[in-house]
């Protein structure tokens, strides 16, 4: 079994930035695609970002386009979610996942491994 270590949360202010990593124990992760997922209290689990297994290919909620960012590091198993002009409806525990294929799907049921998660806090 996999296990992913999400790090890089906080407290902001909005307009402010924050960039995310997740890293993995194993280097078998670096044959599938990744994704962050968020969850507000009371709301359902909500799809943020995707990443290819190469890296090239991504897929990004119509929330986050252009302001968020995900990239990959094969070589030291961690992916990365940069985000920028945080709003405070950005708040919420930011999970990362190993998908099933290689594919950056916006669907959880397409992913197999999770982490913990970190919080996320962005005040007006």
């Amino acid at each position: 079994q996999v296990r992913l270590v999400e790090s890089g949360g906080g407290l902001v202010q909005a307009g402010d930035s924050l960039r995310l990593s997740c890293a993995a124990s194993s280097r078998t992760v670096s044959n599938n695609a990744m994704g962050w997922f968020r969850q507000a209290p009371g709301k359902e689990r909500e799809f943020v970002a995707a990443i290819g297994w190469k890296g090239s290919s991504t897929n990004y909620a119509n929330s986050v386009s252009g302001r968020f960012t995900i990239s990959r590091d094969n070589s030291r198993n961690t992916i990365y979610l940069q985000m920028n002009s945080l709003k405070p409806e950005d708040t919420a525990v930011y999970l990362c996942a190993v998908g099933l294929s290689s594919s950056p799907s916006t669907d959880p049921s397409r992913y197999r491994y999770w982490g913990q998660g970190t919080q996320v806090t962005v005040s007006s």
